[in-house]
């Protein structure tokens, strides 16, 4: 791994649940293998712990949780040296003159404002920002998902921030991007001649998208309620997976030629009519069941729910993408809290031989199928038919397995590793380009206008199952199933 130059980085939100769970154990990784430089600093802000002394304390507390075997008395006793806490009101503007004192004391270091915080102070915390001059030079804004809950007001959010930083300034992060396996969807396809001649309308049948939780709402009923699958999950994780998976070869890896084929393909999704929401889209609601064999209730009656609410916990639909290469072939993609399994994958179905001369048994099919994993561990298999031992030719189904473990033998860094390394070094191929987000939304609206205007409820699913029943007859209309359902 390349040097990383010398940094602050600013976390607001510095109490709240993303740094503790996700962003200190990152950093702390990135620290213990040795990544960090020594003259890299971690300010956190936040509006209600007391001194540095109590900050220090609930965030070991929560790295020891989160850490579990990795944690180490004198790797965190390290890592803490990095850490100061500053109480500050990221709404009080005359605060950031404070601010702006720590960081002027090393003026050469890189600057990261993450802004871990809810999206209607974005604008505000980059005006005060620039009002003290800490958007000038080496400094870049990170801005967590969601931007937004439709294209007006994500337009107005990004115009805001965009007053103060420039776009090369600005990383819209998305954890998923940063994670191993999806980049091993870029190295298979554009590293290899094997995949890239096959992966084409002539010899891919359908291609499956899923991100599925056993969790529910946990707590967040209020914010949950105002978002939904649709723009909590589609609008950014999916279609951002597939572009991946879409996209032609860019001419580099740099980070406008990548972003640029992404946003060709957010442009070559069909639009939905308000016919093809009734017919390729499904939304579900969980009700009462069970989560790993324990009882939970259903959506209304969480926390935060509003009485009667219609907003989505799950959704499947059949996307279509208007080239020469995707013609014909659909992608099916699907999210939902309260299912089976937490489960992050990506299907590659190819087709069936032209003409089979082997009797198959019931349980083996003869499509051959790539199956990206990205959690709850991350894998790449390729599924074939091979000939079992015996006197006879039966076939059955077997995989070539890359597995990550035994072949790299070495830690995999999580996704925010490696992305927020990606934007101390000024690396923003893994990121959102704003004409990325506009194209997104642009895609999305019309199935959120037609739920809207629909009389129609969300169709339940019990907690602890793989949704609603129109979700499978959505691919055997098709002739397809889920691939767990193959």
């Amino acid at each position: 791994m390349t040097s990383i130059q010398p940094f602050d980085m600013v976390l607001f939100g510095g109490t709240g649940d993303l740094v503790m769970r996700k962003l200190l154990p990152a950093l702390y990784h990135q620290h213990q293998d040795g990544y960090l430089p020594e003259q890299g600093r971690l300010l956190c802000l936040g509006r209600s712990q007391p001194d540095q002394a109590a900050y220090l304390a609930m965030a070991e507390k929560a790295s020891r949780q989160y850490l579990k075997d990795y944690f180490n008395e004198a790797d965190w006793a390290s890592f803490a040296a990095r850490i100061t806490y500053l109480k500050l009101d990221a709404q009080d503007k005359a605060a950031y003159a404070t601010l702006a004192d720590q960081l002027n004391a090393f003026p050469d270091h890189v600057r990261v404002f993450y802004l871990a915080t809810a999206p209607n102070l974005f604008a505000g915390i980059c005006e005060a920002l620039a009002s003290v001059g800490l958007n000038k030079g080496n400094s870049r804004v990170v801005l967590e998902k969601p931007l937004g809950h439709d294209l007006a007001s994500s337009q107005a959010i990004n115009a805001q921030v965009g007053r103060y930083f420039k776009e090369s300034q600005i990383y819209r992060i998305d954890h998923y991007l940063g994670k191993e396996a999806v980049q091993n969807l870029l190295a298979l396809r554009f590293g290899n001649t094997l995949f890239e001649p096959l992966w084409r309308r002539e010899w891919i049948r359908d291609i499956q998208i899923t991100v599925t939780e056993q969790v529910g709402v946990e707590g967040r009923g209020d914010f949950y309620d105002k978002a939904g699958a649709l723009r909590d999950m589609v609008q950014n994780h999916l279609l951002q997976l597939l572009c991946m998976v879409a996209m032609e070869p860019p001419a580099s890896i740099d980070p406008d030629a990548v972003r640029d084929e992404k946003l060709k393909i957010l442009r070559a999704l069909r639009p939905f009519s308000p016919q093809d929401v009734v017919a390729k889209t499904v939304r579900g609601q969980y009700r009462s069941g069970a989560a790993d064999g324990k009882p939970v209730v259903g959506y209304l009656d969480e926390q935060g729910i509003a009485p009667a609410s219609k907003t989505e916990t799950f959704v499947a639909l059949k996307a279509e993408i208007d080239t020469w290469r995707w013609a014909g072939v659909p992608f099916y993609l699907r999210t939902g809290k309260r299912m089976q399994e937490r489960l992050a994958e990506i299907v590659i179905n190819f087709r069936e031989v032209p003409h089979s001369i082997f009797a198959l048994p019931p349980e083996a099919h003869s499509t051959n199928r790539l199956v990206i994993r990205l959690q709850p561990e991350e894998s790449v298999k390729l599924f074939l038919l091979a000939k079992q031992p015996g006197d006879r030719m039966k076939l059955r189904n077997v995989h070539l397995d890359l597995d990550f473990d035994e072949t790299f033998k070495t830690r995999r860094p999580d996704a925010y590793e490696r992305l927020l390394t990606d934007v101390i070094r000024g690396r923003l191929t893994l990121f959102m380009r704003r004409d990325e987000l506009d194209e997104a939304w642009k895609w999305v609206e019309p199935i959120l206008e037609a739920w809207e205007q629909s009389d129609e409820p969300p169709k339940n699913y019990t907690a602890g199952t793989w949704g609603p029943a129109a979700s499978s007859a959505l691919l055997s209309r098709d002739g397809f199933c889920w691939h767990e359902e193959g």
